[in-house]
């Protein structure tokens, strides 16, 4: 049996298997961007795919505290359109 990654929500705090989150990453030149890949260079956290983790993310400043940057509106805007789809 093949063993599953898992991995936190920095929003929810649920753990939950990899391919059901999404990986936003602050690359070594400070950019964020979102990792569809999940393999991208850079620190990475990982979000719950649900507009509800996203507005809790958003509120409680997680995003923020785990990339330790600011995070682009656009990256939230984003994160919002692509959720919206789900």
């Amino acid at each position: 049996m093949k063993k599953i990654p898992m991995r936190r929500c920095v929003a929810t705090g649920e753990s939950l298997p990899k391919k059901e989150l999404l990986r936003i990453v602050r690359t070594p030149s400070g950019e964020v961007v979102i990792d569809e890949s999940g393999r991208q260079n850079g620190r990475g956290a990982y979000l719950k795919k649900s507009k509800e983790a996203l507005e809790q993310a958003m509120k409680r400043k997680a995003l923020v505290r785990a990339l330790e940057c600011e995070i682009p509106d656009e990256v939230y805007a984003k994160l919002a359109e692509m959720f919206e789809h789900e």
